[in-house]
């Protein structure tokens, strides 16, 4: 007798679906704990400048002093803060892949299985049951479909905020040079 699903393919599935969902977690956690070890180092290091700009301007004589104490920390704000931001961008957008990765490779397994178990339901139905195969197989080319559509969808949100970051990068830059 042929069955279309036993209890190893469930035990199978399931544990599967376990080690995809820890693989998830342990990789938000792990950006997680980028993004905390680098709001730490970055309050520490803006904390120190602050620090340091203040006893600066404290030792100024003139005014003129303090103009030019404060032109020069612009600079290096600036570029600390864009390292800031593309650092945090490549840590959510590593993860994110990364998740997207995994979700990716387990809607392919999960459409292969479905198309298994739909292919095994044909061998095992009755004469007559092709047209509830033909609609097992075109839901899963819906899925499929809809799945590539937000894949898509993803990916030039993605370029968006690439470009975006890029662009505001840029134009800091220039603002720091400007400010210099």
């Amino acid at each position: 007798m042929n069955k279309m699903l036993n209890a190893e393919d469930l035990i199978s599935a399931n544990t599967t679906a376990i080690a995809n969902m820890q693989s998830v977690a342990n990789t938000a956690l792990a950006a997680v704990e980028s993004l905390a070890a680098l709001n730490l180092g970055f309050a520490r290091e803006s904390l120190n400048n602050t620090s340091k700009q203040a006893h600066a301007a404290l030792s100024a004589k003139t005014p003129q002093e303090v103009a030019a104490l404060q032109a020069q920390a612009a600079k290096p704000a600036a570029e600390n803060l864009m390292t800031y931001t593309r650092t945090v961008y490549e840590i959510t957008t590593g993860a994110a892949k990364e998740i997207g990765d995994l979700m990716k490779g387990q809607f392919d397994q999960l459409n292969k299985a479905a198309q298994q178990a739909a292919e095994n339901a044909a061998k095992a139905s009755p004469f007559g049951s092709d047209v509830a195969l033909a609609a097992v197989k075109q839901a899963v080319a819906a899925g499929n479909a809809a799945y590539e559509k937000f894949a898509q969808a993803t990916q030039q949100a993605a370029d968006l905020a690439e470009s975006n970051i890029a662009k505001a990068t840029s134009a800091a830059t220039r603002a720091a040079k400007k400010a210099a």
